[in-house]
């Protein structure tokens, strides 16, 4: 592997200190997900944190947006493009590389095919698992490697795991995580993350591997609970949580600015390192967003979470400075040398707000027919697991026998949504706590389920859950056999040519079903793209999937990045899941460049 060009260092984790060639450094780190932010848009994020006063970069990998099926690998490249991109910015490097990061990602970023192959015995020492961890970490690794600071990179420290504490007490599989890092290459020093609990610490930190905590407050406390573990060694805040991720239908996330300077400022007085989590939040495009469980547990209802991952950080969305942005600047500018760098110019943004109109339309059956899987039949309902299916959703079809007299039509085991068709009419829309229709059902009749994941569990016990029709289509008590069933995969939309031959109609108003349009713009810049009246489904601008939008709200514009735009011609994709506006048109906003508050 060759050297980078920057200097060569020795980074390491002293009694009281990390040392940078025997010199105790402070790690004044932020994290930004390379994931989350479109790669033309990394360099001007990276110098947002610079200004704010931050020396370091920490981001997650996630697994699953790399190895979509076992041994067939996309992108897998971007994290050392990424790194390259911090060390073109100055800064130092955290990676935390997995295999499991939570991060409010898709099944905490553990691909959907591992865990329908494994179950409970992942993040375990189970064989069939770790072999799996080991060729991933044998192809990721090389790019952190190679970018260690003591090869001229940025990358200082790796992490071994992620919050393990919260999860299990295998501390024979943390072990071998560290023998695979270190077999792999990795030199820098490892470290773990979890709650400031006994039980949290206790059963995530590994001997002879510095511990650090995550917390949003309560610093004093928290350091506390790290030293009855940790006598000696650095001590670190890996996730200050100075905001919070949102769900779908609750309440917006918002921390008040100066509460949280206070909370970091105390941090840093106590002599610690620190991780602002979220420093730049960005967004969950692709329908990659997670979702959590109810509850103290977490065993609870599904709470999918939303596509925008603003998390209320200091660096919005968009890129730009909040005020909580310059709260913390005034308050890591006392722990630098020298002035900060002033914030780079704000990113050019839509000219003008475009009105789309969205004239061509193509039902729900014609999509499926052209760009989804063959249909397969089985004697119950196929996980979207055993169909193979990541992202997207599963049209399932089953015949109510008769004649029979109405009776209750439920869903066991439904995850996650359902918009249900019987005899060709919409009959209602199911979900995990909704699972029975309001009508019965008489026979004979044709059944058609139209079932979404909204996300796989990203915490807790319940992740790597699977999604579908877990259990069975009931007629009163008695099971419906013979289910057909057919995916559309999110990634079909992907391919170049995916509507070429889509037989367009014009919509029929409130339709649900594929909707198209075409714009102009002069200049290409950041947008939102507003969808008044629609209800729930995903969005591509140019092939580029936005996300997920859904009327439960908290509604927002959905983010449309500045590179995804072209001067002229545009196109938009709308996948309406329910039901359409009644005019079938979405609108482009500018994304006001004068948002920022001012210093």
């Amino acid at each position: 592997m060759r050297e980078r060009d920057g200097p060569v260092a020795d980074f390491t984790v002293g009694d009281t200190d990390f040392l940078l060639d025997g010199r105790p450094v402070r790690l004044l780190s932020g994290a930004l997900h390379y994931f989350r932010v479109h790669e033309g848009q990394w360099g001007h994020r990276l110098a947002m944190l610079r200004a704010m006063g931050l020396n370091c970069v920490e981001t997650y990998v996630p697994w699953n947006l790399h190895e979509p099926e076992p041994g067939r690998y996309a992108d897998d490249g971007a994290l050392g493009r990424f790194l390259d991109a911090v060390h073109a910015a100055g800064m130092w490097a955290i990676v935390r590389p997995g295999p499991y990061i939570c991060a409010e990602w898709e099944n905490g970023g553990l691909p959907f095919w591992l865990t329908g192959r494994v179950g409970r015995r992942v993040r375990t020492e189970d064989p069939e698992y770790l072999g799996h961890v080991e060729r991933w970490f044998t192809r990721l690794l090389p790019q952190v490697v190679e970018r260690e600071i003591t090869r001229g990179g940025p990358v200082v420290m790796v992490q071994v795991e992620n919050e393990y504490g919260s999860y299990g007490s295998d501390g024979g599989y943390l072990r071998q995580l560290v023998e695979l890092l270190r077999s792999c290459g990795v030199g820098v020093p490892l470290f773990t993350s979890d709650g400031p609990e006994d039980h949290m610490l206790s059963g995530g930190s590994v001997p002879g591997v510095l511990a650090t905590v995550n917390f949003g407050s309560g610093a004093g406390e928290a350091f506390a609970a790290l030293r009855r573990h940790r006598p000696t060694g650095p001590l670190m805040c890996m996730e200050f949580w100075c905001g919070w991720f949102e769900h779908w239908g609750a309440e917006p996330a918002r921390r008040d600015a100066e509460d949280a300077a206070r909370a970091l400022r105390e941090i840093l007085e106590a002599g610690a390192s620190v991780n602002v989590y979220m420093a730049h939040g960005g967004t969950s495009f692709g329908g990659w967003a997670g979702a959590n469980r109810s509850g103290e547990l977490h065993d609870g209802v599904l709470e999918p979470t939303v596509t925008s991952y603003d998390y209320d950080a200091p660096v919005d969305e968009a890129g730009r400075p909040t005020e909580k942005f310059w709260r913390f600047r005034e308050v890591l500018a006392d722990h630098q040398e020298g002035p900060l760098p002033e914030p780079p110019p704000p990113p050019a943004v839509l000219s003008a707000p475009v009105r789309v109109e969205l004239g061509e339309w193509a039902a729900p059956e014609t999509v499926l027919r052209l760009l989804g899987d063959d249909e397969c039949e089985a004697p119950v309902p196929p996980t979207f697991e055993e169909l193979g299916v990541g992202r997207g959703l599963v049209r399932y079809r089953v015949e109510v026998p008769g004649p029979r007299e109405p009776y209750p039509l439920r869903v066991a085991g439904l995850r996650d949504r359902a918009v249900v068709c019987v005899d060709g009419v919409r009959a209602g829309v199911l979900d995990g706590g909704t699972p029975e229709l309001g009508v019965p059902v008489a026979g004979p009749a044709s059944v058609e389920l139209w079932v979404e994941s909204l996300g796989r569990v990203n915490y807790g016990p319940l992740t790597g859950e699977p999604k579908g029709i877990t259990g069975g289509v009931l007629h009163e008590r008695q099971f419906l056999h013979g289910v057909r069933a057919c995916a559309l995969r999110l990634e079909a939309f992907e391919e170049p040519a995916a509507l070429a031959g889509m037989p367009w109609r014009v919509p029929p108003a409130g339709a649900s079903g594929l909707y198209r349009g075409t714009f102009e713009v002069a200049e290409p810049g950041d947008a939102g793209l507003e969808l008044p009246g629609w209800t729930r489904g995903f969005v591509w601008v140019n092939g580029f999937n936005l996300g997920r939008y859904w009327s439960a709200g908290p509604v927002r514009p959905l983010y449309v990045p500045g590179p995804v735009l072209r001067a002229g011609a545009n196109e938009v994709w709308v996948l309406e899941l329910e039901c359409a506006a009644a005019e079938a048109a979405v609108r482009l906003e500018r994304t006001a460049s004068d948002a920022a508050v001012a210093g």
